[in-house]
């Protein structure tokens, strides 16, 4: 680099620091596309894996009336993934009565993504940052699939009961 081309340069930055100019939170680029799609991909999976274990737990354990159901157990599994630095994953209501207050919508993207699975989207994302690092949120649809969820939760079976929220890091 020339010592000209870096005078230049040098003054370009003098006078926008002078001036108050900087980069913005819009100015910035975003996360790259390729990595928020295995992102999404990945929190599909997860879904999907979360999924067939809570429902596997109910067929296996709440049939047999076991007095833990199997949404607690998927709550600690969440914790660990948490713990570990993985992800983070929770349940959240949709039906305006939780049978935790801990399953209350708390942050906005919380709100906004029940607002729209109730409105009837069955997967609810944005691109947002944590700890000064990209992550995708996500929400999906949690039913109640079984005789099981529908009779604890006091619905029919096919109601919505809630989502799970997930924030993973976009790598």
């Amino acid at each position: 680099m020339t010592t000209r081309f870096a005078l230049r340069v040098a003054v370009i930055l003098a006078f926008g620091i002078g001036t108050g100019w900087a980069l913005t939170a819009a100015d910035k680029p975003g996360p790259d596309k390729a990595a928020v799609e295995r992102t999404r991909e990945q929190i599909l999976m997860l879904d999907d894996l979360y999924k067939t274990a809570v429902v596997g737990i109910s067929q296996t354990y709440a049939a047999q009336q076991f007095d833990t159901p199997a949404a607690v157990v998927a709550g600690a599994v969440f914790d660990a993934m948490k713990k570990k630095g993985w992800h983070a994953a929770r349940l959240v209501d949709a039906t305006g009565k939780p049978k935790r207050k801990d399953n209350i919508a708390d942050t906005p993207f919380e709100k906004k993504a029940i607002e729209a699975i109730q409105g009837g989207k069955k997967y609810f994302e944005e691109i947002g940052e944590a700890n000064g690092k990209p992550v995708l949120r996500a929400a999906t649809i949690v039913p109640a699939v079984l005789k099981q969820c529908a009779s604890c939760h006091n619905v029919k079976e096919g109601d919505l009961l809630g989502a799970i929220v997930y924030e993973v890091p976009i790598k």
